[in-house]
């Protein structure tokens, strides 16, 4: 591994006579580790129900690292194949990027916006730590990029959350001082990936920190915008340069100086920010692999004060829920249907009717939510072609954006009949399904199931009847399934199958 030139003169001058450590860090393996889903299950409880050797993260609650290896995924050797993994309760992330997310102080009921979202690794956490109450609004202005994001919110079972595919300057329009707590993880250079990802040594010779800043410059401008008085931005990197990082936050500090540094959770690993002007920036965190067991990163917490009491974000533009109404109209004319990141029309036969009448596809939705026992309020619920949606309280979806989701999508009516999203199953706790055919992970019916497989029924399940059923791993839900007789089918989403 050769590094740039330009890149080890930085770093000389950057941490002066730890360098030669910082060299030799590159010796050494990069780190593997999970974050837990809180969201799904307490950390005590996945430790006991696991029993793997895991070792913790110190300045992360719920981050353990694993020792990766080869194994058929039944340890931790290799946790992205275990059922667990596709249970959603835990995220596989490199430990210092845990970071960000764990020191932006989010509280259930909290308006939450993850501007550079994805792939979800951050936007996953900031769910968990919502506890099913307030929102999530992750965003990605790449579509293929927001669409990985949707996926990794979706297997970790998240619905209170808005997905949007958009450039941040239409997100500023439509939510403007609305958010309690706005996460940045700018693009960057990745001087942070050099070890772990040996490819962005190329993409830092080719755009380095000169061409990042510009970006970070104006994205934090953007999400200053959207955040409401009193509330916390978390601008954060997985970079050293002080380019990207030390003069962006200076700079900005001192273009508004509305904003304040704060402290985070202190650890001994951490290393103060450099000043680069006549702030103090030693509130600013540095994460480097030769201090800590991570790659490296860069955080800073700041708080947007408020010149009078602090008080809920403006009201803004939106679609509230609809049952049995036609689709809102937007300002541009449009009707609101943004699945699939096209805005598109109802689909109509010749007599200008909906080919399904909404009513007709809430009262198939209801029939099988009735096997639930969960409080679904009626008035939340709406239709986008053949498909059905739930929009949980505090959700605000705004005129004219590229939604990929808004709430939770609970599943499809095909001529008259309705079929549970694999999202829905996600969402639920085994208890809240009638009927649940629970395996055991090292049941091979587990991972027969997760490939697509048809699977019997044993002699133990004979409380199975002929039906829908949510298929469990030692009582967390991986999908769906219909039984018949002594089989059932399997009803996995395709694109998350085990291969």
């Amino acid at each position: 591994m050769e590094l740039p030139n330009g890149f080890l003169e930085q770093m000389k001058c950057l941490l002066g006579e730890e360098y030669p450590e910082y060299l030799e860090s590159f010796s050494r393996p990069a780190h593997s580790a999970l974050r837990v889903n809180t969201g799904k299950i307490p950390v005590r409880e996945f430790l006991e129900k696991t029993g793997w050797d895991l070792r913790p993260v110190p300045w992360v609650s719920n981050g353990f690292y694993y020792r990766a290896g080869k194994s058929t995924g039944e340890d931790a050797s290799n946790p992205a194949k275990h059922p667990f993994y596709y249970a959603g309760l835990y995220y596989l992330q490199e430990p210092s990027a845990m970071t960000p997310a764990s020191r932006l102080p989010v509280e259930p009921g909290d308006r939450v916006m993850d501007l550079c979202a994805a792939p979800g690794g951050k936007a996953t956490e900031l769910a968990a730590r919502l506890q099913g109450r307030g929102m999530l609004l992750a965003n990605d202005i790449s579509n293929s990029r927001a669409r990985a994001l949707l996926k990794n919110l979706e297997l970790q079972g998240v619905e209170n959350m808005l997905v949007t595919s958009e450039d941040p300057e239409r997100l500023v329009q439509a939510y403007p001082e609305y958010f309690d707590k706005i996460l940045l993880d700018a693009p960057c250079s990745g001087e942070g990936m050099f070890r772990k990802e040996h490819s962005m040594i190329a993409a830092w010779r080719e755009r380095g920190p000169s061409w990042y800043a510009p970006i970070q410059r104006e994205l934090i401008r953007q999400a200053r915008q959207m955040l409401r008085p009193g509330g916390y931005l978390l601008y954060s990197t997985c970079t050293f340069s002080l380019e990207e990082n030390e003069k962006v936050i200076d700079d900005f500090l001192e273009e508004y100086p509305d904003m304040e540094l704060c402290p985070v959770e202190p650890y001994e690993g951490f290393a103060p920010g450099v000043s680069v002007g006549v702030g103090d920036l030693s509130a600013c965190v540095h994460i480097y692999p030769h201090r800590m067991e991570g790659e490296g990163h860069f955080l800073t917490l700041m708080k947007k004060q408020a010149a009078e009491p602090c008080c809920p974000g403006p009201d803004i533009q939106r679609h509230t829920a609809i049952s049995n109404e036609k689709l809102p109209e937007t300002r541009k004319g449009k009707r609101k249907g943004h699945e699939g990141g096209k805005i598109r029309r109802d689909r109509r036969g010749k007599s200008g009717e909906t080919a399904q009448s909404p009513a007709a596809m809430l009262a198939a939705a209801e029939e099988f939510l009735a096997h639930t026992r969960r409080d679904w309020k009626s008035g939340k619920f709406f239709c986008r072609q053949d498909q059905v949606y739930y929009l949980p309280d505090g959700l605000e979806p705004a005129e004219g954006l590229r939604y990929l989701r808004t709430g939770l999508w609970v599943g499809t009516v095909k001529n008259g009949r309705f079929e549970p999203s694999q999202a829905l199953a996600m969402a639920l706790r085994a208890e809240q399904f009638d009927a649940v055919l629970d395996l055991a992970s090292e049941d091979e019916r587990t991972i027969r199931y997760l490939k697509g497989e048809t699977i019997p029924l044993g002699k133990k399940d004979s409380a199975i009847h002929k039906g829908w059923v949510l298929v469990c791993v030692d009582g967390f839900p991986l999908g769906f399934g219909k039984a018949a007789g002594a089989t059932v089918k399997n009803k996995y989403y395709a694109g998350w199958r085990m291969v």
